[in-house]
């Protein structure tokens, strides 16, 4: 079973921004190094549409993470955003819009109080969750 792993630095990284990115959702984008699910770099993104309903990362912070990430010899492995009105769980928008199925795709939830997050797999439109595990650096 493919599990995303996280450390507490790079968990805090994602939950901050979105936190920072309050009422909009946040996006930005997790590398790792090849072959591995541990997310080694967290690239914080501007969110174009800037909406408080949907995301996209902008072209110019993709292209400038894949750029630092080779340079460090990482790769892209998913994307994050946040939701800010509901559940940590993809939505139909997120669902077409998902561009790798090898990538995850990490929802973080900003309805409650405690921000949820939470990572699915998504593959010719079908979505299947994934554990996060916390792990030391």
């Amino acid at each position: 079973m493919l599990v995303l792993r996280l450390t507490d630095a790079t968990y805090v990284a994602i939950v901050a921004h979105t936190l920072d990115e309050l009422p909009l959702e946040a996006c930005g984008l997790v590398a790792a190094v090849p072959g591995t699910d541990k997310v080694e770099r967290v690239y914080r993104c501007r969110n174009v549409a800037q909406s408080s309903r949907l995301y996209e990362v902008d072209p110019l912070d993709h292209l400038k993470a894949d750029r630092d990430a080779e340079a460090r010899g990482i790769e892209i492995v998913g994307v994050y955003h946040s939701h800010t009105h509901t559940q940590a769980y993809p939505s139909p928008t997120d669902v077409s819009q998902a561009p790798d199925p090898s990538w995850h795709y990490v929802v973080i939830s900003l309805k409650d109080p405690e921000p949820v997050l939470r990572s699915y797999r998504i593959v010719d439109g079908s979505i299947t969750e994934e554990p996060v595990e916390l792990v030391e650096r």
